[in-house]
C-alpha cells in the first residue's frame, strides 16, 4: 500500500496561500491605467459575451474599481480574428 505524505503538501499549500495574501495588495497598487480601458468583444451586440462584458463594466464602475472609464467594443467577424487584430 502506498502511503501519502499529507503534512509536507499541506504545509506547502499553506505557505503558498499565505504569500499570495501578502504580495497581492502590493501588486494592486503597482500599475494604474492612463487611458480609457477598452473591452474588445469577439462577438456581435446582444450575445452572451457582450452581455457579460457590459455586466463587468457596470460592476467595475459602480464599485469604483477603476479610475478610468471602461468601453466595450464589439468586433464580430472572422471567428474572433477581427478582435484579435484590434
Amino acid at each position: 500500500m502506498i502511503k501519502m505524505r499529507k503534512k509536507p503538501l499541506g504545509l506547502c499549500m499553506l505557505i503558498f496561500v499565505g504569500l499570495a495574501f501578502v504580495f497581492s495588495p502590493m501588486s494592486l497598487y503597482a500599475w494604474k491605467p492612463k487611458k480609457p480601458i477598452e473591452f474588445v468583444i469577439m462577438a456581435g451586440k446582444g450575445g452572451g459575451a457582450d452581455k457579460m462584458a457590459r455586466l463587468m463594466q457596470t460592476v467595475i464602475e459602480k464599485k469604483g474599481w477603476s479610475s478610468m472609464p471602461l468601453t466595450p467594443i464589439n468586433k464580430p467577424g472572422g471567428s474572433g480574428a477581427e478582435a484579435l487584430v484590434h
